[in-house]
């Protein structure tokens, strides 16, 4: 049985809690460059972890993370460029409160859901892994192919007004994740000959240009002043108590999202992101009264809360059963078998202490987030009193190194910058880009289990409905589909009546 002492005699150590730190600092650096992901700052330190204790080293590998993961939020609000895959979500939202003047408050709403999500996750982690970990071992190819049918079906509300705009991105997206080898067979498929894309086109460096570089063309053509992207110390927190507080079902919604889809093998924080964000646009279309500005601060508290919070739960099942929640946790478990802490369910029994001392370092890394949050939201609000026509060329610098360093080869620079080009098209012709991003992270998930599916029930659809779990998503999802059509025929008939009843000039 784990005791309380044995867990802060391992947390009382001086060394580790400057290891916490340096990794907290390198974390915020890799999350706010656009293209150096939380994965690429987890596989930069394992060389340097593996000299370290088993504790410093996880919790070195938390902490960094975690940081990364929030720090993307960063350049997405105040430029427009999410720093990693999970920020997208909400760019759009972020970035158009920096427009309004209104900096503090999306970056306090930023950083303050990602530390309650990061903090309710790991209550769940600690408390609730096992149980959350069975059931996530229950889901087969049939519920992960239901759960992605459900995330592109949420491409209809993220995608604007216009829903065939939507669905041409969305198909655009899902079209591009078809390049590479075929997921089931291993044949390339429009590779038109090309090594370098039969591992895909790659989703940093099209996230790089579909975001930073587009923004980078708009701001050339199209000037734009800096002054609104300034934000104070002060607004930070400024009413964020209250603000938490008005949003306080968004973010355990959010909170709640993240922790079950992290738990998910293979999901990770960049569905979990989508989902959430697509869970509250639901949630507000159902109300009768609409603030813009409510609306935009929830979707990014409940996103960025599941963020952090995929996180924690994809350290359930990685934790007691030993398998990867997301790339990060495999680099995890490999860490923890050479430091001999084999996660598993006898990991509470041989090395409770351990374990719960790791668990105890995401507790620690999201409250070190916010004071060296708001120090980096404060360093970045000194770089953008640059003038652009400086800042611009170190920022696309930066883009070439991240769009390079995803795959350590110059044809990432290539596909950088001709999705830039595309993303400006797209955007100025008013075509969102949320879908298409929606459709580049889900679709391998999507043919992969659709296919894996139909394998298995020979060919019969009814294979996609004939376990509980994969046939109750199923049905609410189709159910899902037709309400959507059945009020949308009801509102179009409400529109024309209200026009045929209207008086005439």
């Amino acid at each position: 049985m784990v005791t309380m002492s044995s867990v802060f005699s391992l947390l009382a150590d001086g060394q580790l809690w400057l290891v916490l730190l340096a990794s907290a600092v390198f974390g915020l650096f890799m999350g706010a460059i656009p293209g150096l992901t939380a994965l690429m700052a987890t596989a930069l330190m394992v060389p340097i972890v593996m000299f370290m204790e088993p504790v410093p080293a996880i919790g070195a590998i938390i902490t960094a993370s975690a940081m990364a993961i929030f720090a993307g939020d960063i350049p997405g609000a105040l430029m427009r460029m999410p720093g990693t895959p999970a920020s997208a979500a909400y760019t759009d939202d972020a970035y158009s409160l920096t427009m309004a003047g209104k900096a503090g408050l999306s970056l306090g709403a930023g950083l303050f859901s990602s530390v309650i999500g990061g903090l309710l996750s790991a209550v769940v982690l600690t408390f609730a892994a096992p149980s959350l970990a069975e059931i996530a071992l229950h889901f087969s190819s049939v519920e992960y192919f239901w759960l992605g049918v459900l995330g592109i079906s949420c491409a209809i509300v993220i995608g604007g007004s216009s829903i065939l705009k939507g669905l041409a991105s969305l198909l655009f997206g899902l079209a591009l994740a078809m390049i590479g080898m075929d997921p089931i067979g291993g044949t390339p498929r429009f590779t038109f000959g090309l090594p370098d894309l039969l591992g895909g086109l790659g989703l940093i460096p099209m996230l790089i240009g579909l975001f930073a570089i587009s923004e980078l063309l708009r701001g050339a053509f199209f000037p734009i002043s800096t002054s609104a992207k300034r934000p104070a110390l002060g607004q930070i927190f400024t009413g964020m108590g209250t603000t938490l507080w008005n949003h306080r079902w968004g973010l355990l919604r959010g909170s709640g999202i993240g922790t079950l889809i992290g738990a998910l093998p293979g999901a990770g924080a960049d569905v979990a992101a989508w989902v959430s964000y697509a869970a509250e646009r639901r949630v507000q279309m159902r109300r009768s009264q609409h603030d813009k500005e409510f609306e935009k601060v929830e979707r990014i508290m409940s996103s960025g809360a599941a963020n952090n919070a995929a996180l924690g739960g994809a350290y359930i099942p990685a934790t007691v059963f030993g398998i990867p929640g997301d790339a990060i946790t495999a680099i995890v478990i490999s860490v923890m078998f050479l430091k001999g802490v084999n996660p598993g369910p006898t990991i509470f029994i041989n090395n409770p202490g351990v374990i719960y001392a790791i668990f105890s370092m995401f507790f620690i890394a999201n409250l070190l987030m916010i004071p060296l949050g708001v120090l980096c939201i404060r360093a970045y609000g000194a770089i953008l009193r640059v003038p652009a026509v400086y800042i611009s060329p170190v920022i696309l610098l930066f883009c070439i190194v991240g769009a390079f360093s995803a795959d350590n080869v110059m044809f990432g620079v290539v596909i950088m910058l001709v999705f830039g080009l595309i993303g400006y098209l797209m955007e100025s012709n008013e075509i969102p880009l949320a879908p298409a991003i929606l459709g580049l992270i889900l679709g391998p998930m999507l043919e992969q289990n659709f296919m894996t599916t139909m394998m298995k029930g020979n060919g019969s659809v009814i294979a996609f409905f004939d376990r509980p779990i994969g046939g109750t998503l199923g049905v609410i999802t189709i159910g899902a589909w037709v309400l959507v059509a059945v009020l949308r025929l009801v509102r179009g008939g409400r529109r024309d009546d209200e026009a045929l009843s209207a008086p005439h000039a």
